[in-house]
């Protein structure tokens, strides 16, 4: 039996996904968390547990990386790093190089799309509780044309926001405000603070002197920035 834990912070998906999970010979759903949070409570890494880690005592993880309260890299990365036999799948909405890099990089073991069919769900779960590395297929296309392009994966700030928060945030970064950052990228001010919102809320900090700590800290807002 592969016991298995379900991150993610869509309630219809997240119980979609266990029922789904939960409908197939041999395996089985033994914890849900709805944030990250949640997640850190489920899989005991905010407990003294021995080994660390053991949660909900599952054998696989699968992960969103969005978590609205934090980012599925970020509890990927603790969690293998206090339990390096962990296996966790990451099932997403991204598909982008780097949010594979970073989840690879984290430690996840799987990457799937939330487009995946309930066959290649099932067979992902399987492969991972075996020890295997599994991409789903337009990633794994873009995995190998990545790698025999001879590309070396570069290091990405904060993989959990798009490229357009990125940019906002390493203009933030730069000292810029708001109505500056709306001249320079040509995006409505409207458009730009709903972009530092959701930086502020992917990052999990409270203000907007928070964000640029973290931003400098990860080496935006330099010279280039302005």
């Amino acid at each position: 039996m592969i016991r298995v834990a379900v991150v993610d912070d869509h309630p219809v998906f997240r119980l979609g996904m266990a029922a789904l999970l939960d409908s197939f010979d041999g395996i089985r759903v033994v914890g849900q968390a709805a944030s990250a949070a949640e997640a850190r409570t489920l899989l005991g890494l905010d407990l003294d547990e021995d080994p660390p880690g053991a949660g909900a005592g599952a054998d696989v993880v699968l992960m969103d990386l969005d978590l609205g309260d934090g980012s599925g890299v970020d509890v990927t990365r603790d969690l293998v790093r206090a339990d390096p036999a962990a296996r966790v799948l990451v099932v997403t909405m991204h598909e982008d190089d780097d949010a594979v890099v970073a989840a690879v990089r984290a430690g996840a073991r799987g990457f799937l799309v939330k487009s995946a069919s309930p066959a290649e769900v099932e067979r992902a779960v399987h492969a991972v509780a075996d020890g295997a590395m599994i991409l789903s297929p337009s990633v794994a296309d873009r995995a190998m044309a990545y790698v025999v392009g001879g590309r070396t994966a570069a290091r990405v700030p904060f993989p959990q926001l798009t490229d357009r928060e990125r940019e906002v945030l390493d203009l933030v970064a730069a000292g810029l405000d708001n109505a500056s950052i709306s001249r320079r990228l040509v995006l409505s001010p409207k458009t730009v603070r709903n972009h530092v919102a959701n930086v502020l809320a992917k990052l999990a900090v409270r203000d907007r002197s928070a964000a640029i700590v973290r931003a400098r800290e990860e080496g935006l807002g330099g010279p280039g920035s302005t």
